[in-house]
């Protein structure tokens, strides 16, 4: 029987504070995808696993790169512990012949979980003494509770005030991640035993979604801490005014308008239809300068429309296109509806910010000023690399 390092990911279909919370999308991507992205980019962890009892977290987690192990009903209701869905998941395993040496436990519900941090609480429980590692961040908060007579100090005096620098740190445990010794973990049953230890983590990795609110701080911030994967794409569709152009126009006398194009942008598109990369534009309005602009590009486009999603899947069934495969680049509200249909939403720098929090990734060049060409050479960039990179170890 092989013994490796194992994490498991339980993510249950079933969510009361926030409905479909595991698939919920963090910077465009579900919640329980960037948690196997965050095992998969891990080097020490040989084996990625999510415990489900939900066909769609099953179809994602697979579509991402993990091994996908059903859970029964009974380890699925809400009164159901983490630790017995993990040793389901072992005991899944075991039967299979493969044996787990240290078991990393992922809770979907904390986006931000950094690859380092998981490779480095492993190392500390292969090498020892530790055999119990927890993600936190330090704290130097006062906490209170409720007191017959009124609030009373929890981990301190109320009548002193220390102040942070003549203080020790205290550790908030953040939830994110639980690394254990495998074999202790069973004996245990629960995840703290012998000797625990802290993995000190940014406090972004605090972040734990629980409600409807945290999902939004989380939605705000992403692009600005978190991108994840390549973009491996299939096809490129990007919206007109405010990334083929900087969304200003000169209107003449008689209501003539005119647009500045980038001509890098031009060059992007021609390297993509090269490469056989399919490319879009849609447009809301009708303009006889964006049907000119994608003659001139030589790509299709479809404008004067009510409902730029319909239009996007029509397109993408006749050349049959995977929509999760599709990359949208857009700038404004009207773009929302295509960002959500993509596996690839994508916003330029100055986008609306509901546009900034539903893109997987935020390019750095702005709309009219090199975005096309930027995401045009992004997806060639993970062509290439598809084709020099060596497969990757299987989770199979």
């Amino acid at each position: 029987m092989s013994s490796e390092v194992i994490a498991v990911i339980p993510a249950r279909g079933g969510s009361k504070g926030v409905p479909g919370k595991n698939l919920r999308r963090v910077g465009g991507v579900p919640l329980v995808a960037r948690a196997v992205h965050a095992a998969r980019e891990a080097t020490r962890i040989d084996r990625v696993v999510v415990s489900t009892d939900d066909s769609e977290i099953a179809a994602v987690a697979r579509e991402w790169g993990a091994e996908v192990i059903d859970r029964p009903d009974e380890l699925s209701g809400d009164t159901a512990s983490s630790e017995s869905a993990l040793l389901h998941a072992l005991d899944t395993l075991r039967a299979q012949g493969v044996g787990c040496r240290v078991l990393v436990f992922l809770q979907a519900t904390s986006p931000f979980i950094d690859p380092a941090d998981l490779d480095d609480a492993v190392g500390r429980v292969l090498e020892g003494p530790e055999t119990s590692v927890f993600s936190a961040v330090e704290s130097w908060g006062f906490v209170w509770r409720h007191g017959d007579d009124g609030m009373l100090g929890v981990n301190h005096d109320a009548a002193h005030r220390p102040r942070r620098q003549d203080r020790e740190p205290e550790y908030l445990e953040t939830g994110a991640f639980y690394v254990m010794d495998g074999p202790g973990f069973r004996a245990a049953k629960h995840r703290f035993f012998g000797r625990t230890g802290v993995a000190v983590v940014a406090e972004r990795g605090a972040i734990e979604i629980d409600t409807v609110e945290q999902l939004r701080i989380a939605s705000a911030i992403a692009p600005l801490v978190s991108s994840v994967g390549a973009l491996d794409a299939d096809a490129l569709v990007t919206d007109f005014d405010g990334v083929h152009t900087d969304d200003s126009v000169l209107v003449g006398q008689d209501g003539s308008e005119f647009v500045t194009v980038n001509r890098g942008d031009g060059m992007g598109i021609a390297l993509l239809r090269k490469a056989g990369v399919p490319a879009l534009i849609l447009s809301t309005e009708t303009n006889p300068v964006v049907g000119a602009r994608a003659r001139k590009l030589g790509i299709d486009v479809r404008q004067g429309l009510e409902d730029k999603a319909s239009a996007l899947r029509a397109w993408a069934a006749e050349r049959g296109l995977d929509l999760d495969r599709v990359a949208y680049l857009g700038n404004d509200v009207n773009d929302l509806a295509c960002l959500e249909l993509v596996g690839w939403p994508l916003a330029v720098p100055d986008a609306h910010p509901r546009v900034l929090a539903a893109a997987r990734v935020v390019l750095g060049s702005p709309g009219g000023r090199g975005a096309v060409r930027e995401a045009a050479e992004r997806i060639l960039a993970a062509r290439e690399r598809s084709r020099t990179t060596p497969t990757p170890r299987s989770t199979a």
